[in-house]
Formats: C-alpha cells, sequence, structure tokens
C-alpha cells in the first residue's frame, strides 16, 4: 500500500565481537581513553556501550541486535496497518 516511513537502522562499524571485546579489555584494566582512542570512538560511544551490552557475551549480543531489528520491522508493519486502517474508515465515513 502506501509507505510513507522509510527508515533504516543506523548501521554500526563495530561487530558484536569488537564491542565485547573493548568491554572485556576495559574490565581487565586498560583505560578507556586509551580504547576509545585506538578505536576512533567518543569515550561516551564507550560508555554507552557499556551501559547497554555490559555482562554479555557474543550470542546474547547477536541476539539482542537481532531482537531489535525485528522489533523496528513490526513498528513499521504497525504503523502501515494504522495508516489503512485510518485511510478505510476515512473512506467508509463519508457518504455517497
Amino acid at each position: 500500500m502506501f509507505n510513507f516511513i522509510h527508515t533504516k537502522m543506523k548501521k554500526t562499524r563495530f561487530t558484536e565481537g569488537q564491542i565485547i571485546k573493548a568491554l572485556k579489555e576495559a574490565e581487565n584494566g586498560r583505560s578507556v581513553a586509551e580504547i576509545s582512542r585506538e578505536l576512533g570512538i567518543h569515550q561516551q560511544t564507550f560508555y554507552n556501550w557499556k551501559k547497554k551490552y555490559s555482562g554479555m557475551d557474543g550470542d546474547q549480543l547477536k541476539r539482542l541486535k537481532e531482537l531489535e531489528e525485528e522489533n523496528r520491522r513490526l513498528k513499521h508493519m504497525y504503523a502501515d496497518a494504522a495508516l489503512d486502517i485510518k485511510m478505510l474508515k476515512d473512506v467508509l465515513s463519508k457518504k455517497w
């Protein structure tokens, strides 16, 4: 039908394994500034990763990303369905 929303999920430059490795290095005593400089990221990005992915292993992180993608697709499907319903209601409410 009509697709008004064309959003794409922001792609990260880093794989799940790279993120987990960076978090593990920080846990083992390496400084966040050093890791961030090596990866070419802002320190706040590292802390955001830590807040979101701390304590996860690679498989769990991969599953989380799959679920986020599925959730994005479902939200898009819901928005399309809601728009279709609204258009049908508008058409049916008009008197011919």
